[in-house]
């Protein structure tokens, strides 16, 4: 009989708070409260939404078959509630708020995303990508309109320019927008720029670039800030370097109404190059919505926030400038006739718009943050006397900055102060976790990192306590749960109390670093390996210290020193075996000693790895022990005579933890975990040498490893070099080990097909505009399932028809055999099954799926469209096919003389119905209008004043309103 196992599978993770792969967005979700707002942040493959003043997770959203890291995000302008998040393998996906899965999937970008924005209408998303592409994406038909090539690096910034043009009315000079709506030429423009150093401005209505300059003169262009108001942009570069363009938006705007623009017109001017008080390169440049603002960070603990100078600043400091001048002019020359020329060009100098950068921006202030700077995003409070910065690093922390807007005092060179007004830093380690212990009821799972140890709930996933302590390397719970000890890189021994997180004792144990701790299994002692070349036991003992200055004593838990084992080389690892017996040692030799524990005797050697053993543990029979090492090999060995069962390479990177399941539960006492820096966990049965499972998730090296001790069902827990700490529990679903490798080579061999046909596409792209379509294993299968639904409903409708030709000579004649497939659908006909396979695309997907179609089987399409036409089947899907393939075909379709006679008979079935439709739809509108008169002369009576004002004209004194009786 196979053997079967038990599945593990991915519970849920905590944390986190942050990734440092992606940007940030601040939110108002709830416009009544008071609060701070929330945060919309990336935590590796999900995205998250703190309340900032809380600290509270308020809505998760991830996709399940998503592993991909977030890398991007963005939220729409018109709709608060929708967001845009970009992913690593270049997928895009929305999301609702208060909705868990994405609504829309996007697939067009071959690698990660690096940047998205939504139009000032919401109906369109830009998305750049390291493939070096920028894709225009439709929202409402949810589809990609098209791909724009022109970079040669990845896109670094990407911004929708969408001036309204205004023209003034003779009478009362107001301003009026024209409605350009419907008219190709009103889709506006689009700013990008590129690692390339060049900055486009693409016309998204004639789909080309009309612009391109060279951004920074020394080296890569990193961010693109764009100003609210569309005048001008910023780019940011290396070394500082923060180049400022003025952006000519009404003649852009009017540029839409004219044909032939002369060819030397530039729309983007170099104004000038600022240079920030940080020399690295600048990561991130964001305008205030409202305020003449601008922050811009790199990847140093600082933010610069600049302030744009108003034009009477400006002239201001134009005329100090010039009076500066003449008074020099006129020591040089000794008399004063040298006043005159500077009055001449005075005139011409104190135009705003022509003066310098220098002069129009201002430094403001630079907020010094608690973690290397990710990204930043201003708050929209909309309060007078300050503004507000939210900032996430990327040492797992989210920060909220109050900055005092400038003050109008005399005193103009005092540097305006800023407060750290909130932060989310209680939900995670400021560092990587070293090390995680469950406690005996597995209720408590303790995490220390360099700098803290924190106690987690295992049933809430929230942090209860943190506690300060050293660069901690191991950490295990003593019996009774009440007490974590830790062993630190600089050699002592910590022991803390849960309860009220005060540290008991503190010992400097070794001289080198502690690199493993280990429990007895009575649980009365505790053993330290150090780097030091020793092994000491400790003691955890209750003694009475003498209070100073008095003769009275208080108990104190204290940890003694009992006896010391020297070995010849550094300890790594540590383990005692369950039946208390043995304690091996694992060398940086490479070798694993194993002792008595009594008398401190040698029992065993165990040489075979290449590279030293970095952790090991031992069965719960003490019958095997399982080693894992640097050289990506696992070693499973008996105890009895330390013969080396199996070697098995286990990993494609060094293996830092392995795990025995702790109690023989169904026989699986023989089955363990291994951790690596290839970022996966391997489930193995110890008696078969077999790999069982391989779970993926983490997006780093994993450092710690811990196993349930007694909970139903078992769960394991796991953190990485990606902050995050990972739940695995046991499922009921049993798998096969043939079904599992057959899983995996079906996977790769997915994986290679899309890449080679990724690169098959590569090679076909040429000129500056391209379609977004992207083949990935899903829209490969859709279009083989569309293929097949052709051919079998094609072989239907021709038996169907010699069957109504026979029945009209013999009306008796039994119904022929069709294909089960139809039987299955409940007796429907082929049209309506080949519609129902045309359905089950996504929008997104279905172009991509009708690409993988031959030509053969279009005049086989074309003849199910007819039938679509003439039953009025689904008029939008039946279009959006048809003008899709007459598209994608076009030059076939347009020299084949049997396809014309079939386009005929669509164009006329199709006209029918559309007309049809459309006299449905006007005499439905026209109803619901009378019956919206009759409701309103039915239930709303106006009471209003003759002489009544609606108070637009002054709006601050109070006017007489509507009152509506119902």
């Amino acid at each position: 009989m196979v053997k079967s196992y038990l599945k593990y599978e991915h519970a849920n993770s905590f944390g986190l708070v942050t990734s440092s792969t992606s940007n940030i967005l601040w939110t108002q979700q709830n416009r009544s409260s008071t609060g701070a707002g929330q945060a919309v942040v990336a935590a590796n493959e999900e995205l998250l939404c703190w309340d900032i003043k809380t600290g509270d997770i308020v809505e998760r959203w991830k996709d399940a078959k998503c592993s991909s890291q977030v890398t991007a995000i963005a939220q729409s302008k018109l709709n608060d509630d929708l967001f845009a998040a970009g992913y690593e393998d270049g997928s895009i996906r929305l999301w609702r708020s208060k909705d868990p899965s994405p609504f829309i999937t996007f697939n067009g970008h071959r690698s990660a995303i690096t940047v998205l924005a939504f139009d000032r209408s919401g109906v369109r998303l830009a998305s750049g990508s390291k493939d070096t592409n920028v894709i225009i994406w439709d929202l409402v038909a949810e589809v990609g309109q098209f791909k724009l090539r022109g970079h040669k690096d990845q896109i670094t910034g990407l911004q929708f320019v969408e001036p309204q043009e205004e023209v003034t009315e003779e009478e009362d000079s107001q301003a009026m927008v024209l409605d350009g709506a419907g008219d190709s030429s009103s889709e506006g423009f689009l700013l990008t720029t590129g690692k390339d150093a060049l900055i486009k401005l693409w016309d998204l209505g004639s789909r080309h670039c009309i612009e391109t300059h060279i951004a920074q003169t020394n080296g890569e262009c990193w961010a693109l800030g764009l100003s609210p108001d569309y005048t001008g942009c910023i780019t940011a570069g290396n070394a500082g370097e923060l180049k400022v363009w003025g952006l000519d938006a009404t003649t852009l705007a009017a540029s839409r109404r004219q044909v032939d623009m002369p060819a030397n017109i530039q729309y983007l001017q170099d104004r000038g190059t600022l240079f920030r008080h940080g020399k690295d390169k600048a990561t991130e440049v964001l305008f205030h919505p409202r305020r003449d603002y601008f922050a811009v960070h790199g990847s140093e603990k600082s933010v610069e926030i600049w302030r744009i100078r108003s034009e009477s600043e400006i002239k201001k400091s134009l005329a100090r400038k010039k009076k500066r001048r003449r008074e020099k002019l006129a020591q040089k020359k000794g008399n004063e006739n040298g006043e005159t020329p500077a009055d001449q060009e005075e005139d011409q100098d104190e135009d705003p718009s022509t003066a310098d950068v220098n002069d129009a921006f201002a430094q403001h202030l630079i907020i010094r943050t608690g973690g290397k700077v990710k990204s930043v995003d201003w708050t929209d409070t909309r309060s007078k006397k300050k503004l507000e910065l939210l900032v996430s690093a990327t040492n797992n922390q989210l920060e909220l900055y109050s900055i005092p807007l400038k003050e109008k005092k005399s005193k103009q060179e005092d540097v305006p102060d800023y407060e750290r007004a909130l932060s989310v830093e209680i939900p995670g380690h400021r560092a990587d976790i070293r090390s995680l212990a469950l406690s005996s009821d597995d209720k408590w799972l303790a995490s220390a990192s360099n700098g803290s140890l924190k106690i987690w709930s295992m049933l809430t996933q929230k942090c209860g306590k943190t506690l300060e302590c050293g660069y901690a390397l191991c950490c295990a719970f003593l019996p009774g749960d009440k007490l974590v000890v830790i062993g630190t890189k600089s050699g002592d021994i910590e022991l803390f109390e849960v309860a009220t997180g005060s540290l008991l004792d503190s010992v400097s144990a070794h001289e080198g670093a502690i690199w493993s701790l280990q429990v007895h299994p009575d649980g009365r002692s505790i053993v330290s390996g150090s780097a030091d070349k020793s092994a000491k036991f400790w003691k955890v003992q209750i003694v009475q210290e003498e209070v100073l200055g008095t003769t009275r004593t208080t108990s104190r838990l204290k940890l003694s020193h009992s006896r010391t084992l020297k070995v010849a080389d550094d300890i790594l690892s540590l383990k005692f075996s369950p039946n208390a017996k043995l304690l091996a040692v694992a060398l940086l030799d490479s070798t694993v000693k194993v002792f008595f524990v009594d008398s401190l005797k040698l029992y065993l050697n165990l040489y075979g790895h290449k590279l030293p053993v970095l952790d090991m543990d031992i069965s719960y029979d003490s019958k095997l022990i399982v080693t894992c090492s640097a050289d990506k090999n696992i070693r499973i060995w008996g105890l009895d005579f330390g013969d080396c069962h199996k070697a098995l390479l286990g990993h494609q990177d060094s293996i830092l933890q392995v795990k025995f399941l702790p109690n023989n539960r169904e026989g699986n006492g023989h089955h363990f975990f291994s951790a690596s820096k290839d970022r996966t966990i391997k489930y193995w049965d110890g008696d078969k040498f077999e790999q069982i499972q391989r779970l993926d998730g983490h997006h780093g090296e994993i450092w710690a490893l811990a196993i349930s001790q007694s909970s139903e069902p078992p769960f394991i827990v796991s953190a990485s070099h990606d902050k995050s700490i990972r739940v695995w529990e046991e499922t009921d679903e049993q798998i096969f080990l043939e079904e599992e490798r057959e899983k995996e080579i079906e996977e790769l061999y997915e994986s290679t097909l899309t890449q080679s046909l990724e690169q098959d596409a590569d090679e076909d792209e040429n000129g500056e505009i391209g379609a977004a379509t992207k083949q990935t294993s899903e829209t490969l299968n859709h279009g083989e399932r569309i293929a097949e639904a052709l051919e079998l409903g094609m072989a239907d409708l021709h038996v169907m028809r010699e069957w109504e030709e026979a029945k009209a000579s013999n009306p008796h004649i039994a119904p022929p055999q069709r294909d089960p497939m139809f039987m299955a659908h409940g007796g429907i006909s082929a049209e309506e099954y080949v519609m129902k396979v045309l359905q089950r695309p996504a929008a997104s997907a279905l172009n991509d799926a009708l690409l993988v179609l031959p030509f053969a089987s279009v005049p086989i399409l074309f003849t199910f469209i007819n039938l679509f036409a003439m039953r009025s089947m689904n008029i939008p899907l039946t279009c959006r096919v048809l003008f899709f393939m007459l598209k994608a075909h076009h030059r076939q379709i347009v020299g084949s003389r049997t396809m014309r006679a079939m386009l005929d008979g669509i164009r006329l079935n199709l006209r029918k119905t559309l007309q049809k439709q459309k006299d449905e739809m006007g005499y439905n509108i026209a109803a619901l209008k009378i019956a919206g008169m009759q409701i309103q002369d039915k239930g709303i009576k106006e009471y209003v004043d003759e002489n009544w004002d609606d108070g637009t004209d002054a709006q601050n004194v109070k006017k007489r309103a509507f009152v509506h009786v119902s």
